[in-house]
């Protein structure tokens, strides 16, 4: 099969498994960040295919899978943009590249903080976003000095890229939410109200479903890699 049917092929089947995870949905939700499952496979989509192809891939179906399972809003269609983009991260970050991510980091989370509602909102409500940036930070500033040491093991390196791209999905969602102003214009919400959903919720469960995927990412994708090169599937 030429080497360009083969990754269409490969796109195909990702995209089929990641649309069947977004029309899964979680139990007492109706919206809002990963009702659907997607998540487990945005990072190892960008890990697999890389950055550009993983990005299409996941977009194809989160597009495909909200419209089978319609979220209580529209505006839903907008925020689901941060799957596409956990999986562009996490693949950047699985191979090497990641200044532009820092960035990325840097400029959400300054607009964040130039946002006055952010100033009532709970500071523990973001400890896991603000812990990948820490993280990405120390990545980069230490990865010379790391070239043999134990962070340059690959389900380290796996673990970490699925942990900062999953965080940089959260990132654009609180960028749309907040210093977008998405809390009131699309759903209503005052001021209050998100106060108390970054007190409890969002430093609880968000957490939870990140440990989840990159448990799965450091398990799945060495043998995903495993089967691929038995195929002689041309990944890089």
């Amino acid at each position: 099969m030429p080497s360009k049917a083969r990754r269409i092929s490969l796109i195909v089947m990702f995209a089929s498994m990641s649309t069947v995870l977004d029309i899964i949905t979680t139990p007492g939700f109706s919206s809002g960040v990963w009702y659907g499952w997607v998540f487990l496979l945005s990072p190892v989509n960008g890990i697999i295919l890389g950055p550009f192809e993983g990005f299409i891939t996941t977009l194809i179906s989160v597009l495909i899978g909200h419209t089978l399972v319609f979220r209580e809003s529209v505006y839903e269609y907008i925020f689901t943009f941060g799957s596409p983009i956990a999986s562009l991260a996490s693949g950047f970050l699985f191979r090497g590249k990641r200044r532009g991510i820092m960035f990325y980091f840097i400029f959400i989370l300054g607009a964040y903080f130039l946002s006055p509602i952010s100033r009532k909102l709970p500071i523990w409500g973001m400890w896991d976003v603000y812990l990948a940036f820490i993280v990405l930070v120390s990545w980069i500033l230490f990865d010379s000095r790391l070239k043999m040491g134990y962070l340059c093991r690959q389900e380290v390196v796996l673990a970490l890229s699925a942990f900062i791209g999953l965080e940089a999905d959260v990132l654009f969602r609180v960028f749309l939410l907040v210093p977008c102003k998405g809390y009131s214009l699309f759903y209503g919400l005052t001021p209050e109200v998100l106060a108390a959903i970054w007190a409890v919720p969002a430093p609880l469960i968000t957490p939870i479903k990140v440990v989840i995927a990159i448990f799965l990412t450091v398990i799945l994708v060495p043998r995903i890699f495993e089967v691929l090169k038995r195929f002689n599937f041309d990944l890089f």
